[in-house]
């Protein structure tokens, strides 16, 4: 029997309703600041407080008062971020690999876990061959002087399968979704220039090779169970005094993403992403360079940046030239002994604060690891970079870059998004959605005497204090 026009507008609005309640199910309205306040895990510069959860909650209210406020708006959305962490280089694998099975474990479970006291790293970036930090220089492809091997037929990951590719099968069997980026710091000598680990340029003839090289270590590792998510070119293009280098100025760069890396990627079919630069922000010309290449940059995700040169706002000048392309902060070091503070304070500012807010998508410290004596490194290779932990043994010292990480990577999981915030003199701060819905805002008092401040969100003010040096992640 025919519905009668009652029935069929009621059946219309039954079917208007579901079909809300799926878009809302498939994207959800922010929620509202909880009643029951924001949590707020602290470090404070004497050590006081190391990434502690604090006693109770902070309140949101209505009450006025004369504090600064930051202003936290969701309705201005930025970059969404991928993660935050180390440098798992070739001697920090070595390091832990060589800890008691037990000792390890729990470890790697703190490090990497998301749960409880865990601190959720969530990125990591690995060398293609050896670093500086790896106890001795090699590629995978080493012959003897005046050989060449361009099939590559020698090729050979056996140097990661001793302690690099065990320990990340340990990281990633306990998170899975850990993403990798892999860089080198050198081809194989015999594509080189002048033959030699350390300097010297790519040589034309071998930069189809050189492209087949990737892709094998690609395919290499994920036979082994390990997915590379991106690699940069070439570590640190432009300082060719490291051992393992390379000079690739950006023409040559470009060149080798449109001729060879690009086309063999696509051949291959890889969904890894191809990352340009890799060095200081003081040459943001290079990235654009790079990006101008109508031809090198369909192949290319975006640009890679250091910081030991250069201002942290050059990451946003390159996203302003090509907003359609990705940034990427991957590395920063911290020199020995470290002074804690300082180091504290400059990192969370700069980094966590200042390379996020500059559209970079990843912040990863150098390097995971080292020794009481900064060991392993190469002939010539770094002797001061201090690691996020010192490792003697099963022994375990937290450094600085453990804690500036910890503040982001524990909360602001990959997927988050950075929304707007204002900054305000002597309290430098950066704001994230995360996946899961909750809002996180991290904040350093950068001025020499404690700072009572507000957080406002949607109408509601958090009154909190912090010491001068301590950095704060608010958390609801």
């Amino acid at each position: 029997m025919p519905l009668s026009s009652r029935c069929w507008q009621l059946l219309a609005f039954a079917l208007l309703a579901l079909d809300g309640r799926a878009q809302q199910a498939a994207h959800p309205r922010p929620k509202a600041a909880k009643a029951a306040g924001a949590a707020l895990w602290l470090t404070t510069p004497d050590k006081a407080s190391l990434f502690r959860l604090q006693p109770g909650r902070l309140a949101f209210g209505a009450a006025a008062n004369p504090n600064p406020t930051i202003e936290v708006d969701e309705n201005q959305a930025f970059q969404t971020i991928d993660g935050f962490g180390y440098c798992l280089t070739g001697g920090s694998a070595m390091l832990l690999h060589r800890m008691d099975a037990g000792a390890r474990a729990k470890l790697l479970r703190e490090l990497f876990g998301t749960d409880g006291p865990n601190i959720g790293v969530s990125y990591l970036r690995l060398s293609i061959g050896a670093s500086d930090l790896d106890d001795r220089v090699f590629s995978y492809d080493d012959l003897p002087d005046g050989q060449t091997d361009p099939s590559l037929g020698r090729f050979s990951l056996a140097p990661d399968r001793e302690h690099l590719i065990p320990v990340l099968k340990e990281i990633l069997a306990i998170n899975p979704q850990l993403k990798l980026l892999a860089s080198p710091w050198s081809p194989p000598t015999w594509m080189k220039t002048n033959g030699n680990s350390k300097g010297g340029s790519l040589k034309p003839e071998f930069y189809d090779a050189y492209a087949q090289y990737f892709v094998k270590y690609i395919q290499g590792m994920k036979a082994a169970g390990i997915r590379i998510d991106a690699i940069t070119i070439q570590n640190e293009p432009l300082h060719p005094g490291n051992n393992p280098s390379l000079l690739m100025l950006a023409e040559q760069q470009a060149e080798f993403i449109k001729h060879s890396l690009g086309p063999a990627f696509r051949t291959a079919k890889l969904d890894t992403k191809i990352i340009a630069y890799d060095h200081n922000a003081d040459r943001p010309d290079y990235p654009i360079t790079v990006l101008n290449d109508k031809e090198a940059r369909q192949y290319v995700d975006g640009s890679a940046f250091h910081l030991y040169a250069g201002p942290i706002e050059a990451l946003s000048q390159v996203h302003e030239a090509h907003p359609d392309k990705n940034v990427y902060f991957t590395e920063q070091w911290i020199g020995a002994p470290g002074k804690f503070a300082g180091d504290l304070g400059w990192h969370t500012k700069t980094l966590i604060i200042g390379a996020t807010r500059n559209w970079a998508r990843t912040v990863l410290e150098w390097n995971l690891a080292a020794d009481p004596q900064q060991n392993p490194h190469t002939p010539g290779g770094c002797t001061e970079c201090l690691g996020a932990l010192t490792l003697a043994g099963n022994a375990v010292t937290r450094n600085p870059a453990y804690y500036i990480i910890a503040h982001a990577s524990k909360f602001v999981r990959p997927g988050s998004v950075r929304i707007a915030s204002n900054m305000l003199d002597g309290l430098p701060n950066v704001a994230f959605r995360t996946p899961n819905g909750l809002r996180v805002v991290i904040v350093h008092n950068a001025g020499p005497t404690a700072q009572a401040f507000n957080i406002r969100y949607q109408g509601k003010l958090l009154l909190s204090e912090l010491a001068p040096g301590a950095v704060g992640t608010y958390v609801w």
